[in-house]
């Protein structure tokens, strides 16, 4: 989360991460946009600020409005509005009302703030690709598309078929493992 923060502050974007961490006893998983190949986001969009290209889902936070229905028609919750408040704006000091740490960002608002919706754009303006796969310790993170499906696809049928052969060597024969009477067919 803090190196995706880091990377797109850098290049003038929104800092909140776009991917967060949820975590429980059991496990850890990221939150993130899937690039959905019928968008809902980008359906629900009144200005086109997101659009499908190329199997990614991108956003523009300059044509966006904040009006927030991307988050809600996310059924992933990879979508969070964000922004910058006055008081972080070269210091200002602006009293505003303040709001409470467990509100959800769909109803928080903030006097003087534009929010915008943030979602994963694939770190898009690297060509190493995203940050958060770059920099995941455990290498838990993969960026998964339609080249890679097909290339773990015929990996596994390559193995499927070593493995056929392998046992047709040994002499197992699945087809007489068919004919095998069941134990109902024995008494």
């Amino acid at each position: 989360m803090a190196a995706c923060s880091t990377v797109h502050s850098a290049v003038g974007l929104q800092a909140h991460p776009r991917l967060s961490v949820t975590r429980t006893y059991e496990i850890t998983a990221p939150v993130q946009c899937r690039h959905c190949e019928d968008a809902p986001c980008a359906r629900v969009c009144p200005v086109d600020a997101i659009k499908l290209a190329d199997d990614q889902v991108m956003l523009s936070e300059q044509a966006c409005i904040g009006c927030k229905m991307c988050a809600i028609a996310c059924p992933f919750g990879a979508i969070t509005p964000s922004g910058t408040s006055v008081s972080g704006v070269a210091g200002i000091k602006i009293d505003r009302p303040t709001e409470s740490a467990a509100l959800d960002p769909l109803l928080g608002w903030s006097i003087g703030v534009r929010t915008v919706a943030v979602k994963c754009d694939l770190c898009s303006f690297q060509e190493a690709g995203p940050e958060c796969v770059r920099v995941c310790p455990t290498a838990a993170l993969h960026v998964v598309n339609g080249r890679s499906l097909d290339r773990a696809n015929a990996d596994k049928r390559l193995a499927s078929a070593a493995a056929n052969v392998a046992l047709s060597i040994v002499g197992f024969d699945a087809s007489s493992q068919a004919n095998t009477p069941s134990i109902e067919e024995r008494d």
